[in-house]
């Protein structure tokens, strides 16, 4: 995208070439102090304009890889100390031609009786 720059009454063209930066992390949530941590890494995503594409899976637009570099240095200054965190930087273009699919929700049946209780009149006097 090309935007003009007003600058002595010139006008120039400069180029924008936006990127995205997306944040892929797997943090324990075993004890309070993970459970601390993870929300405070989540919370400073989210501060810095990141957004939930899926559970655990952040991204942010940004108008070029100077910008993205600045921002991965600020996320690797906040890693957590416990867990798996992986970035991966690319284009705009590259971002828009994610496919997303989405799966038909399934309800399982069980086609067994094996847990099934039958009672008739019968068996509860029996019982008695």
């Amino acid at each position: 995208m090309t935007s003009p720059n007003f600058r002595n009454g010139s006008c120039r063209s400069v180029n924008y070439r936006y990127m995205r930066l997306l944040v892929f992390f797997d943090l324990p949530q075993d004890t309070s102090e993970d459970r601390r941590e993870y929300r405070k890494f989540r919370m400073f995503l989210i501060k810095k304009g990141f957004i939930m594409m899926q559970e655990s899976v952040y991204s942010k637009l940004m108008l070029n890889s100077t910008v993205s570099n600045s921002i991965k240095n600020l996320v690797r200054k906040n890693v957590p100390k416990h867990g798996l965190l992986q970035m991966l930087e690319i284009t705009e273009k590259q971002f828009g031609s994610i496919e997303y699919l989405l799966g038909q929700a399934q309800t399982v049946v069980v086609d067994s009786d094996e847990r099934i209780l039958y009672f008739d009149g019968e068996q509860e006097k029996d019982d008695k």
